[in-house]
């Protein structure tokens, strides 16, 4: 009998050969009917497959992301056996699954059009209202490109090509079709419920310009109707809530032809940018923080120093003055660095945290830049934290707090994980491995999950990156710690210890907002542009109904003026109503309407951007609660 040990703890046993899926039935029918694969002994595997060894059982299903890949990845399976039976001469190429749906690149005599759409998702239809079973099947390496060249899948066969000569080669067979793949599968086609394709595109096989050019459709697949529909709908209004356009139409920023990659911020925009580098600094004055602000401009030596030379130096901006060369800077940490070492600290001194508004440059090819998400030039919330090493977990956990504060205050849910060494890095293996477990220990001890991404990290250190959730269920990677032991041993960082000799600090690099122009865009986006009032470059906008209610209008701007509150007046002679829907349009939070009546009894009536009308106030009343609203920085 097997040993089998359940997510919850508990141990079960099993008969040698049992599925993944019979276990899982045997735990409870819910559990399977709901299951797409499994993870066993930390290896993911599909349902169908016996085991023989004891092991640690997790059963996966769609909210788990690597079944959510398994189960798209099926999808592509049943997508490429539709075109081959609409399109026989089809060969195929990939078909893996990626963020919120897959893809699979296609060489065909026939072109591919949205038209064929209805056609293709009818074919897949059928396939999985026929239920094949998804059965894995192996062979030798030999034998494998035999049979695949005999179906003439050039592709599949130079895939098998690049495997090694003793290789066994495994591929997916369901119905009359047959798929090179390392799988996991879901058991069966008849898993898969809810598909749609999206969208076309030409990619080279295998990412090169030197191979001949496919056919890519991409396409999503969720296991309920409902699902779709949801993510359908969220897609449309993402269209709606495109920052670029937001951006334009509320007057918050524009991108010019004149500076590709670098924003122009209007007026409002400011205001909204100033008011979260205001929290920004409150926030990190209560905790300890000093703001510092370097150069955006360094010579060529120190960024040989720091080694973003070698790193980065292919996405950097150069010039030469006084014979000697520069660089704008890609990042602040080496200036941080540079201000750290003009005094001589003690170890009373540390923990030293410094914090800058940091503007950096990149050079990013024009064929990726995206209004806000990607420029050229943008501002980094940078700090930079230099500590003794016992104080290293105390200040990776007050980041964590810190950030976990901010993304509160915008409702943000958020994941994290971990990435380490890459190929790239600097540094001592033992350097890496002492970083990296700090940075786990104060995760588990702050009880936070994480997904591990090996081989991601920066090129000094290992680091915990923060992915923040809009309100279109999109993931944003903003907020990054990096534990860093090179960068004090490169600039010959120093503090005098209790024994009165010299020591290595260690460093974290952090940010919250990532970059205040990426952060701007995606809470454009995330609130549709309906800024919570603490953050409305106009809070308030004044309508009076006649030329009789200006003076009082003008009085009622003053007061609200004088008590903090951003407002203007809109006494363009236009009837009522248009003016309250260009107010509706603006997103502005509060329209105050005035009329006979509001001059009568000193008075607004008060119509708010979600809640429609609120009915008349005294204006003293409406002060005071607009005030808690912004002075507390509601987000709703």
């Amino acid at each position: 009998m097997l040993t089998i040990t359940l997510q919850d703890g508990s141990k079960r046993e099993y008969a040698e050969g049992t599925t993944l899926l019979e276990m899982a039935e045997k735990i409870s029918s819910k559990l399977a009917k709901n299951a797409l694969a499994a993870e066993f002994n930390g290896r993911i595997c599909g349902l169908t497959q016996p085991i023989f060894e004891d092991g640690e059982l997790k059963i996966l299903d769609f909210e788990d992301e690597k079944a959510r890949d398994v189960y798209r990845h099926s999808s592509s399976h049943v997508m490429a056996q539709a075109i081959k039976r609409l399109w026989p001469d089809t060969r195929l190429a990939i078909g893996p699954a990626i963020d919120k749906g897959f893809y699979y690149d296609f060489d065909t005599e026939h072109i591919f059009t949205p038209e064929d759409f209805e056609k293709i998702e009818k074919e897949m239809a059928a396939i999985v209202k026929s239920d094949y079973p998804i059965v894995r099947k192996e062979m030798p390496r030999n034998e494998a490109l035999e049979y695949f060249r005999s179906l003439g899948e050039i592709y599949k066969v130079e895939l098998i090509e690049d495997l090694p000569e003793d290789a066994i080669i495994s591929f997916y067979e369901q119905g009359d079709f047959i798929d090179l793949c390392a799988g996991p599968h879901v058991p069966s086609t008849g898993r898969l419920k809810a598909i749609k394709l999206m969208s076309l595109a030409g990619a080279y096989w295998r990412g090169s310009e030197k191979n001949k050019m496919l056919q890519r459709i991409y396409a999503t697949s969720f296991p309920k109707q409902a699902m779709l529909d949801d993510y359908l709908n969220k897609l449309e209004e993402a269209k709606k809530r495109d920052h670029r356009k937001l951006g334009k139409e509320l007057g918050l920023f524009v991108l010019l032809d004149e500076g590709p990659g670098f924003p122009f911020f209007l007026p409002k925009g400011m205001v909204l940018r100033n008011e979260l580098e205001k929290y920004w600094r409150e926030q990190h004055e209560i905790a300890g923080y000093q703001e510092i602000r370097t150069p955006i401009m360094l010579n060529r030596e120190l960024w040989e120093r720091s080694g973003h030379w070698d790193k980065y130096k292919d996405n950097m901006y150069f010039t030469v003055i006084d014979e000697t060369d520069f660089a704008l800077k890609p990042m602040n940490c080496p200036g941080g660095i540079l201000v750290y070492k003009q005094n001589l600290h003690s170890y009373r001194d540390l923990p030293l945290r410094t914090g800058e508004m940091g503007l950096v440059h990149r050079h990013e090819m024009s064929g990726v830049l995206h209004g806000l998400m990607r420029v050229r030039a943008f501002t980094q919330d940078d700090a930079h934290i230099f500590m003794l090493p016992e104080q290293i977990n105390a200040e990776i956990k007050g980041v964590i707090d810190l950030i976990d504060l901010f993304y509160k205050q915008f409702g943000f849910p958020y994941h994290v994980e971990l990435s380490t060494r890459p190929e790239n890095s600097i540094g001592s293996a033992e350097d890496w491995e002492i970083a990296t477990n700090a940075l786990k220990q104060a995760l588990q001890e702050k009880g936070l999950e994480f997904k591990i991404n090996e081989g991601d990290g920066a090129f000094y250190g290992p680091k915990i990156d923060f992915h923040l959730e809009d309100s279109l269920d999109r993931t944003w990677q903003c907020g990054t710690i990096q534990l860093d032991f090179q960068m004090p041993e490169r600039f010959d960082m120093t503090y005098i210890g209790e024994d009165g000799e010299k020591h290595r600090p260690v460093m974290i690099h952090r940010v919250i907002y990532g970059s205040m122009e990426r952060f701007i865009g995606i809470l454009t986006e995330h609130f549709g542009g309906a800024f919570p009032t603490w953050l409305s470059p106009v809070q308030v906008r004044i309508l009076p109904i006649t030329d009789r209610q200006h003076e009082y209008a003008h009085q009622v701007l003053a007061d609200l003026k004088a008590s903090g509150v951003r407002a203007e007046i809109d006494d363009r002679s236009e009837k009522i109503g248009y003016k309250i829907r260009e107010g509706q349009l603006q997103k502005i939070p509060y329209l105050l309407v005035l009329g006979d009546k509001e001059i009568e009894m000193g008075g607004v009536a008060v119509r708010h951007r979600k809640q429609g009308d609120l009915g008349s106030q005294k204006l003293d009343e409406f002060i005071n609660m607009i005030k808690d609203e912004i002075v507390n920085r509601r987000i709703s």
